[in-house]
């Protein structure tokens, strides 16, 4: 099962998850306030996160679309291997009561991969 050391202002964590999971829902499904505030559906970038170590090969169109300088689209990427992240937008930092509309386990929209 692939880890995932996660960069935090409070210190690292580190989580392990499944195999294939998206990681907008890896993070949140560990406890980390990552914001999604469109679902998890590529309409928005409040899901954005650095990815410093283990940056997935592959992208979707939607993602590609919204051309997020130095970051990815954790609602777009499968987890697949090892890799660290920092989440830039929380739910802590953004004075928000909900990170979003929960994502589906699948990506949304269907996936394009370029």
């Amino acid at each position: 099962m692939p880890i995932i050391i996660v960069k935090l202002d409070e210190g690292d964590r580190k989580i392990e998850v499944e195999h294939g999971v998206r990681l907008v829902l890896a993070l949140a499904d560990n406890g980390i306030d990552v914001s999604h505030r469109c679902g998890g559906n590529a309409k928005c970038t409040t899901c954005s996160c650095e990815i410093t170590e283990g940056n997935p090969s592959k992208m979707t169109e939607a993602e590609k679309l919204k051309n997020v300088k130095n970051a990815r689209l954790s609602c777009q990427i499968l987890v697949e291997g090892d890799m660290i992240v920092k989440p830039l937008m929380r739910v802590k930092n953004m004075d928000w009561d909900s990170p979003g509309g929960t994502p589906k386990k699948e990506i949304t929209p269907d996936p394009v991969w370029i």
